[in-house]
């Protein structure tokens, strides 16, 4: 391969710093001697649309998209997957090679094949899920369960109304909860989500009565730092299963990686050390 052809991918942001996107890439490219390279880029809101159309003429072949750029890269492209279109944000585009963007959504993909990986048991028909929250990862994990053939999902968040645009959005399914009644969800639930920032390092904590919750019961946290969150933490003790949320980051970056590089990487205890590292 000559440098002419040298692919090279990256992931937008504003602020970019924090993202674990470029361990995660650059250790593939060196795992499996790919020539190419993945970096950082802290852009401004304003300038999304004139970076995504220069990408591809620096010789991009692809891009992440994290906050807060990801439903205006969905506007900007101009193909949609329909998981992205469902969720209403992408997180993972490819620069075809036509000149048009191609915009994906990896997150729901992330969290289920993360609790494949991690709970391989569980069983999405089994019973009710209970999500913590409504933002954007939210949307991601419903369609995912839904996919999936989780019968019903009860949905808590702080902002009932944003909840309540979620149960509008995805209809029947959706159980809309306050805050202060999730408690009474979490002894059916046969699956616990937190998508909240809430448990994360410098956030507070995830305040909810978990009392009710039994040793049957499969419990995940989106936030990864730190790695065991109190939630997770306090169902541990209670003899359930537990999945961290590092793994969704890991999984998510497997189809673009694949599609921008030419190659499926594995995600494994190896890659898990490297990004945390």
């Amino acid at each position: 391969m000559t440098t002419e052809n040298i692919p090279l991918a990256g992931v937008i942001g504003s602020p970019i710093a924090h993202s674990r996107s470029p361990q995660l890439h650059g250790y593939w490219l060196r795992r499996y001697d790919i020539a190419g390279f993945y970096v950082p880029m802290n852009v401004a809101p304003e300038d999304v649309e004139t970076v995504l159309h220069t990408l591809p003429r620096a010789g991009f072949v692809g891009a992440n998209v994290t906050i807060p750029h990801k439903e205006a890269a969905l506007k900007i492209a101009d193909e949609i997957s329909e998981t992205a279109r469902s969720i209403g944000a992408a997180n993972t585009l490819t620069f075809l090679p036509d000149g048009r963007i191609h915009a994906d959504n990896t997150d729901g993909y992330g969290f289920m094949a993360n609790l494949r990986q991690g709970a391989p048991a569980w069983r999405p028909e089994s019973g009710p899920a209970l999500v913590l929250g409504a933002g954007g990862a939210a949307r991601a994990v419903i369609v995912a369960l839904l996919d999936a053939g989780v019968p019903e999902i009860y949905l808590a968040n702080r902002t009932r109304a944003r909840a309540d645009e979620l149960r509008a959005a995805f209809g029947a399914k959706i159980t809309v909860i306050g805050w202060a009644d999730a408690r009474d969800a979490v002894e059916p639930a046969h699956l616990i989500v937190n998508t909240t920032s809430l448990g994360m390092t410098g956030k507070p904590p995830l305040e909810i009565d978990l009392s009710g919750l039994r040793p049957e019961t499969l419990v995940t946290d989106l936030v990864y730092a730190p790695l065991r969150t109190g939630l997770l933490e306090t169902a541990a003790a209670r003899g359930c299963a537990t999945v961290d949320g590092l793994g969704m980051l890991l999984h998510q970056g497997v189809p673009g990686f694949e599609r921008w590089f030419g190659h499926r990487p594995e995600v494994t205890d190896a890659l898990r050390d490297a990004v945390l590292g």
